[in-house]
């Protein structure tokens, strides 16, 4: 009962943490045309969204170490080791890749249009990264 309650966990919190970014697809495109008073409202939004997947990221993490611990994977299992590679360059490249692009928005003389195709991309390779570590953890392949 605790392994299937911990993978219900585990399985919420990656749709917590993968589905905000799908959303802010169609919110690029809302704030490359927002005029300079609405703007803030779609940063906000994109700030929060982004919010929610850093957290919910924080449980699937936790859920998968418990699902590692309790369950008969091994933590030297291929998939379980590219995940956490993989995890690992996600977490740097969400670092680095959204807050510093939304607060030059704010900032006057910026090119928005540039920002926001630099933000339109950000969402785009962290998908990619996200869904690679999705596979693996769906998949599970024995690669070594």
């Amino acid at each position: 009962m605790l392994h299937k309650l911990l993978l219900y966990i585990h399985i919420v919190s990656a749709i917590m943490s993968i589905g905000p970014f799908f959303v802010l697809i169609p919110m690029v495109k809302k704030l490359r045309a927002a005029e300079a008073s609405e703007q803030h409202v779609y940063i906000d939004s994109f700030r929060s969204a982004i919010r929610l997947a850093k957290h919910a990221g924080h449980v699937l993490v936790l859920s998968g170490v418990l699902l590692v611990i309790v369950g008969s994977w091994s933590w030297k299992s291929s998939w379980i080791v590219i995940t956490i590679l993989i995890l690992v360059s996600s977490l740097y490249f969400l670092a680095r890749a959204f807050s510093p692009k939304l607060r030059k928005l704010n900032e006057p003389g910026q090119d928005k249009g540039d920002l926001v195709r630099q933000l339109s991309r950000s969402i785009w390779i962290y998908l990619v990264l996200l869904m690679t570590m999705l596979w693996f953890m769906v998949a599970k392949p024995q690669l070594w």
